[in-house]
């Protein structure tokens, strides 16, 4: 009997135990090539100047946010809108999804000093051309300032050379269990000074734009040989191959 009860309880925490590694990337990690390199990409090539949106000024990153949020890479700007004179602000981290859907605002915001105003939700952001993003958005509140917050979880698209697919998933850490890397893209506006419904649209149009020309600014990084490597089961681009 006791036998049995300990064969019962041995096997829970196998499972448990496997469970648990399979979601942090503990027992099947993923190549460290392959999101060094996606880091790398993100990095070289994340556009600078897009439709009416052009950068204004690189920002500083705080290094404890970044070992928290797991980046491997990273870019952090202020772009501002030529036209409208919108300015908007793009955080992007590059890390492994455990990590990436465990840093989220409600919790780091918090330890900057905001409270939560408006709580998260999600939102369908449309583009021209017929895909969506779909994003989460909310407001934090310190000292008289309201930020506008958006955001949204980049992974590969389903088959080679499709565009990255951003999506929303109510549990991140189970939808993005066993994607090789993800991107996440954080659109912050000042709220304070434009209210709600122009922050709004200010980060909606920020960020369908900005889709697009991602799109065409990796694929140019590609072409170029900034390639993450291939998974196991696809031939990997060897250096003479890049170098043709």
């Amino acid at each position: 009997m006791h036998l049995a009860t300990f064969g019962v309880a041995a096997a829970l925490l196998i499972g448990v135990t496997l469970v648990q590694g399979g979601f942090t990337e503990r027992w099947a990690p993923a190549s460290r090539d392959r999101i060094e390199q996606a880091a790398k990409l993100l990095e070289a090539w994340f556009p600078k100047k897009f439709n009416d949106w052009a950068e204004e000024q690189v920002l500083e990153s705080d290094p404890k946010e970044l070992d928290r949020a797991g980046a491997v890479g990273h870019i952090s700007r202020l772009y501002l809108n030529g036209r409208s004179k919108a300015r908007v602000s793009a955080f992007v981290v590059c890390a492994l999804p455990h990590d990436a859907s465990g840093h989220t605002p409600d919790r780091c915001y918090p330890g900057a000093g905001f409270t939560v105003g408006e709580s998260e939700h999600r939102v369908t952001i449309p583009m021209e051309d017929g895909r969506k993003v779909e994003a989460f958005t909310g407001t934090f509140v310190k000292a008289g300032q309201t930020l506008r917050i958006f955001w949204t979880y980049g992974v590969p698209g389903k088959a080679a050379g499709e565009p990255l697919e951003w999506i929303a998933p109510t549990i991140a850490r189970i939808a993005l269990n066993g994607e090789p890397f993800v991107y996440k893209l954080y659109a912050i506006v000042d709220q304070t000074r434009v209210g709600t419904s122009q922050s709004m649209l200010e980060c909606e149009t920020f960020i369908s734009q900005l889709v697009p020309a991602l799109d065409e600014s990796l694929a140019a990084g590609l072409a170029a040989g900034d390639l993450p490597p291939a998974p196991a089961s696809q031939p990997a681009v060897t250096d003479a191959a890049r170098a043709d």
